[in-house]
């Protein structure tokens, strides 16, 4: 019997994990809507396979009666997310997936109630996104109990985007951003912030805001009312999205839409597997009171995709093995702040602040 449905199998992420399963004690069952695709996987590394679309509701709960668990690796999440979710509380199966969308983080939020009734826990963000910053709020949290401010940053060194991911920041292109102030998400212009943050002992990079992931699990697993997220890229695409501020609807223009999602589909799948050996990621975070007191953490480790597809099977394993309580809970919440260390290459410093 296989021990977790992996839809999404044939996307990039999806068959990393896939490749990787069997180090983890894990057999999944592959699905997708493309049989064509998913034949070859299957014949690759050994696994029974199912085709069907999520539409497809009837196929859908069949597929999950053979499973306790679902990984949904098949963006964009805001889209396929819903039908997913409500298969599994139909047929009592544990949910994760691997979105950074707090669109996607907020519907499984609002299914607590009903995944509690149904025994089955959600879980969404269990790979880069966001279990590394995920935990580190956690651990900063600890440091400085008080706090009522959080920002966490992130960088890549070297890594490429994936087709998925590419495509989930196009569907963002001129819409706003997002922060958590006094406990609510409020939207704010796209580039709101930009500032410099210390991601290694000898490297300070800009960064912008973006809506990432945290403005909503972070409240989540540390209660810190005020929330700003970062990621650190270049001048020119910082200030391409400040641009975007009074071009929003002309990126959203399906047109233009149509265009830009031909160029990242002409493109490789992902970095390979020499890429992502090179590249590392980089994360910091930084929590302060209203007495002015500040903590500062910051994180190195491997490269994005490389960390996804080694948090979501780790999550997996221990879900199938019983880790998993009711409800809609955030990686960090069930697991701890010191999870994200139990991974090669993953390490984590305090950082002495002037």
């Amino acid at each position: 019997m296989p021990d977790f449905l992996l839809y999404g199998a044939y996307g990039y992420t999806g068959r990393l994990i896939a490749a990787a399963a069997k180090d983890y004690q894990l057999t999944p069952l592959l699905a997708g809507r493309d049989a064509a695709r998913l034949q070859p996987l299957a014949a690759e590394f050994g696994y029974d396979y199912l085709d069907f679309d999520l539409e497809d509701s009837v196929s859908l709960d069949a597929a999950l009666a053979k499973v306790p668990l679902v990984l949904h690796a098949a963006g964009p999440f805001a889209i396929t997310a819903e039908p997913m979710l409500e298969a599994c509380l139909r047929t009592g199966t544990h949910y994760l997936d691997i979105t950074g969308e707090i669109e996607v983080f907020a519907r499984a939020a609002r299914l607590d109630e009903r995944a509690r009734e149904a025994g089955i826990m959600l879980m969404s963000g269990v790979g880069f996104d966001v279990v590394p910053t995920d935990c580190l709020a956690a651990f900063l949290k600890e440091q400085l109990p008080d706090a009522t401010d959080l920002k966490l940053a992130f960088a890549w060194n070297k890594g490429g985007l994936s087709h998925g991911t590419a495509k989930t920041m196009l569907r963002g292109l001129g819409r706003s951003g997002a922060v958590r102030r006094d406990g609510k998400i409020i939207p704010v212009p796209p580039a709101y912030k930009v500032a410099k943050f210390p991601f290694t002992a000898d490297r300070t990079m800009k960064a912008v805001t973006i809506p990432w992931g945290d403005v909503f699990t972070a409240y989540h697993t540390t209660g810190i009312p005020n929330i700003e997220t970062y990621y650190a890229v270049p001048s020119k695409q910082i200030r391409a999205m400040k641009w975007s501020r009074y071009l929003g609807w002309l990126f959203q223009a399906g047109p233009v839409q149509n265009f830009l999602r031909k160029r990242i589909e002409a493109r490789p799948a992902g970095p390979n597997a020499e890429q992502r050996g090179r590249a590392e990621t980089y994360v910091y975070g930084e929590v302060s009171n209203e007495n002015g007191e500040r903590v500062a953490a910051r994180l190195r480790t491997p490269e994005g995709y490389t960390l996804t597809y080694r948090t979501a099977l780790e999550i997996a394993r221990r879900v199938v093995g019983g880790a998993a309580p009711a409800g809609y809970h955030t990686p960090a919440g069930v697991f701890g702040g010191d999870f994200v260390l139990g991974f090669a290459g993953v390490t984590r410093e305090l950082v002495q602040l002037p």
